[in-house]
């Protein structure tokens, strides 16, 4: 039942900007930001076992929809993906300072007899994503910022999921065959 919950949340959580977009066209803000603000809650409640750096952005978002919430400010809901950007260039950024290097780390889950050789190129791609989550942060606190609310929700969406899932994607099939023919 947990599994399924902690799915459920996460899969929740990658529709914020189309609950935020959704949401907004039809309640008002508030309750908008106190929903938002149940389900990361709820996804904190079931965080406490798992990764423990992943519990920044869950209680930033818990701080954006509450104070969202009490001060009527719905556009707070906006600065959510620049959050999560935000996160994820310190995770990806400190591997760098501390090695293994963030991707590395996530290759051995499924590869954990990664060769020694492999290091310097997992290092450059957790560079890469560092610079990725510079340049989506930055398109996030733009849109959230200067641009209407369904150009928002069309980047952060849509856009940066096609791009980081296709950077992802893309990269995990170069290192497969790459790793192999080395």
């Amino acid at each position: 039942m947990a599994a399924a919950l902690q799915l459920l949340t996460v899969l929740l959580l990658l529709a914020y900007p189309m609950a935020v977009y959704l949401g907004l066209q039809y309640l008002p803000g508030n309750v908008v930001a106190l929903a938002l603000a149940a389900l990361l809650l709820l996804r904190l409640a079931l965080q406490r076992q798992q990764v423990k750096a992943l519990l920044v952005p869950i209680i930033l978002g818990l701080l954006l929809t509450l104070g969202s919430a009490i001060a009527k400010q719905q556009h707070w809901l906006l600065l959510y993906p620049l959050v999560i950007n935000c996160t994820m260039l310190l995770l990806f950024g400190s591997s760098l300072l501390k090695p293994p290097c963030m991707v590395e780390r996530l290759a051995r889950i499924t590869a954990p007899d990664l060769p020694d050789a492999a290091r310097p190129y997992l290092r450059k791609v957790t560079g890469l994503w560092c610079g990725v989550f510079v340049i989506n942060g930055a398109a996030a606190a733009y849109t959230a910022l200067y641009s209407s609310l369904q150009a928002w929700t069309l980047y952060n969406g849509f856009i940066a999921y096609l791009l980081i899932g296709s950077l992802a994607g893309g990269e995990w099939l170069y290192r497969h065959f790459w790793l192999k023919r080395s």
